[in-house]
């Protein structure tokens, strides 16, 4: 199968990771997969580094390149913009975010044109169902991420670092206990031992998923598909956005959580899962 990817976001997030991740997957199983994103951005740079198919994404050839595939998968906002007004093949959209959908007769046209829409969760599935796009054209892909050989072990709570005023790194610093603010979770979840991830809304969350491969306990809103992924008590901890309520989620810590979080990747949200999920969508797509 021929993939074209489109991504145009200017830092290296929770959904570049996953383009990352799946553009490698179909490149290692054999499907001619190019990835566009944005020039000199984070996303281009470490594919080029990982010695990727890949392009800077430039608007004005996109039409032609389309030509040459057998589908487009836009990653992003812009990115669906972009392949509604220039791909010439059928394309898919990956909606990882909360918000709802614009009702105007630009944004109405704009997510009509779509194939599919691969929604990171079974709330962001219902938003789009809300905005009145065909429930036959929703397919629900939870994102992946590999698991690490080894658990890990430290000392560390660690909280996302954010510059995001709807993300909540500044009520995890009101809880009144020594953070680390990661601003590479990669790097940093080997010498955790717990994290929390507070947001004010979120699709999914895969920086939770990271951490939960890692059997680090998370401590996480219960806001958006959030709860899709931590059943509390069980593989993780739920709470309001409230500073007293993190204090004591933090008294309910114990290993047996980060046991049951890191077998809970295992059973549904490795890469694996995520790669056959979303070639399941592009089969469904090409035979509308």
């Amino acid at each position: 199968m021929k993939i074209l990817h489109l991504d145009s976001g200017r830092e290296m997030r929770g959904g570049q990771w996953q383009v990352l991740r799946l553009h490698t997957a179909l490149v290692k199983a054999g499907h001619d997969s190019l990835l566009l994103a944005k020039d000199s951005g984070p996303l281009l740079t470490t594919a080029m580094a990982r010695k990727l198919p890949c392009e800077p994404l430039r608007p004005i050839r996109l039409r032609s390149q389309s030509n040459a595939f057998d589908l487009v998968h836009a990653h992003d906002a812009n990115s669906h913009t972009l392949a509604a007004l220039l791909s010439r093949v059928p394309f898919v959209v990956s909606r990882r975010v909360a918000f709802p959908i614009k009702d105007s007769a630009a944004s109405r046209k704009k997510y009509a044109r779509a194939k599919r829409y691969l929604a990171v969760s079974r709330f962001v599935a219902g938003i789009l169902a809300k905005a009145g796009i065909d429930e036959n054209r929703i397919e629900i892909v939870y994102d992946g991420v590999e698991v690490p050989p080894a658990p890990a072990h430290g000392d560390e709570i660690l909280t996302p670092y954010t510059e995001d005023p709807a993300k909540g790194m500044a009520l995890a610093e009101q809880v009144g206990v020594p953070l680390l603010r990661s601003k590479n979770l990669e790097a940093d979840l080997p010498r955790a031992k717990a994290m929390i991830y507070l947001s004010q809304s979120e699709g999914l969350g895969s920086g939770i998923l990271l951490a939960m491969a890692y059997r680090v306990p998370v401590i996480a809103s219960r806001v958006g598909g959030i709860p899709e992924l931590i059943d509390d008590g069980v593989n993780g901890i739920l709470v309001e956005n409230d500073a007293i309520a993190i204090v004591e989620a933090l008294k309910r810590l114990n290993p047996s959580l980060g046991i049951k979080a890191r077998e809970t990747v295992l059973s549904r949200f490795t890469v694996e899962h995520m790669v056959e999920a979303t070639l399941n969508s592009y089969q469904k797509a090409l035979h509308d």
